[in-house]
């Protein structure tokens, strides 16, 4: 894999994390002659588990370390004239006009379900779609809530509405690369939430808050909100609906991710075990309706995490035996079938299976040609592939179509 920016990015993310070189090689098991020559220019290529090592030492995420691509397909503007006006429908004037409450011709009913759509969307890797919407949506929302009294079932739902809309705004903001702008949408994501009648709302919107912690590695920090609030649902009573479940699922699986990551495998596996014991039972409760507004969890959800992390521990072969004849529900999005097959791919090259990659490159070309191509990860592999004496068949169309030199 060849990255000009990779040994630039190393040594910034070495020094935010107040490591020397001879420490990360340490923590990494890497050598510190690699991570020298890295830094310095001398060497521009690692193979992926020399890259999965050091990101682990760093305790970031693999993308962090590669650097994800601009979620703009269309132009590769990481700031342009869409994610500015998102920037401010988030972050609207400093004592500006109160919104004026909706027009005669507003529909409540409507507006959830155009909300709902941006979900769907985003999942897809629609990212252009979705920021033509935000801003708008965003808007709507407002005015809602500057309608009616503060009890008014109108204004509350208008609040719910809002703290979706925003909570959408920031998972945008994390794609962009710009994890400080998702945070303050999901700060007042949490404010609204408060205001609205939905006991939901608030920990999806907190599972969001430690997905965007470990991008920024803060991952204590990540572990540490997710488990709270998934003990706070299960305590409030808050699991005995298939939303609920979910929601507290995907919870627990995020801090079993912080977990692996910081390095504590033990207790990740302990955290997925009961994942997965408790996703078997969504399936009998009683269903909320629209699963494009809450968070995911399914028994193909838990099997997928649980992939992710055999890669991660480095334990390639038992992440190849768990997505073997794996058949996912039908509900299962696209970023997560991405995911999947991303990983799936990566086992493949660990153990030195480049045609097993290149096919599984190649299924997820056809599954979610967008996702894939807005993952520096997909990226990585075709690049790690190509610096092999023999190139599998199908690699050079798959390099041509990601870019790649």
């Amino acid at each position: 894999m060849a990255n000009e920016d990779l040994g630039r990015t190393l040594r910034r993310l070495r020094r935010l994390a107040s490591l020397t070189q001879e420490e990360l090689a340490e923590r990494s098991e890497v050598s510190v002659d690699v991570i020298r020559q890295l830094e310095q220019g001398r060497k521009h290529s690692a193979r992926l588990p020399t890259l999965h090592a050091l990101a682990n030492g760093l305790g970031v995420e693999l993308t962090t370390l590669l650097g994800d691509p601009p979620a703009v397909a269309s132009t590769g503007e990481s700031d342009g004239p869409r994610f500015v006006a998102v920037r401010r429908a988030i972050m609207p004037t400093l004592w500006g006009p109160e919104p004026e409450p909706p027009g005669p011709d507003f529909s409540l009913d409507r507006l959830r379900e155009q909300i709902a759509d941006g979900w769907t969307q985003y999942h897809s890797a629609e990212f252009d779609t979705v920021m033509n919407a935000l801003p708008e949506l965003i808007s709507e929302a407002r005015r809602v809530t500057a309608s009616g009294n503060p009890n008014d079932g109108d204004r509350r739902t208008g609040f719910a509405f809002l703290g979706k809309a925003l909570q959408l705004a920031g998972h945008v903001a994390v794609r962009m690369g710009k994890t400080d702008l998702a945070l303050i949408s999901l700060e007042r994501a949490i404010d609204a939430a408060g205001q609205s009648s939905d006991p939901l709302l608030l920990p999806m919107i907190v599972n969001s808050t430690a997905w965007t912690y470990q991008r920024q590695g803060r991952l204590e920090d990540a572990l540490n909100i997710a488990l709270r609030t998934a003990d706070d649902m299960a305590n409030a009573g808050h699991t005995g609906t298939a939303d609920g479940l979910k929601v507290w699922g995907a919870l627990t699986m995020s801090a079993a991710t912080s977990a692996a990551r910081s390095g504590d495998y033990e207790r990740a596996a302990a955290m997925m075990e009961t994942a997965e014991k408790e996703a078997a039972r969504v399936a009998k409760l009683p269903d909320g309706g629209d699963n494009r507004m809450v968070s995911v969890f399914s028994p193909s959800s838990v099997r997928i995490e649980r992939v992710r992390l055999a890669v991660q521990y480095g334990h390639p072969q038992d992440a190849l035996a768990l997505a073997k004849g794996m058949r996912l529900s039908k509900d299962t999005p696209p970023s997560w079938r991405t995911w999947l097959l991303l990983d799936v791919a990566r086992a493949h090259t660990d153990i030195g299976d480049a045609p097993g990659a290149v096919k599984t490159l190649e299924s997820l070309r056809r599954v979610a040609p967008t996702w894939m191509q807005h993952h520096t990860l997909a990226v990585a592999i075709v690049r790690d592939l190509w610096s092999l004496p023999n190139h599998p068949a199908g690699l050079r169309s798959l390099a041509e179509f990601l870019g790649v030199e």
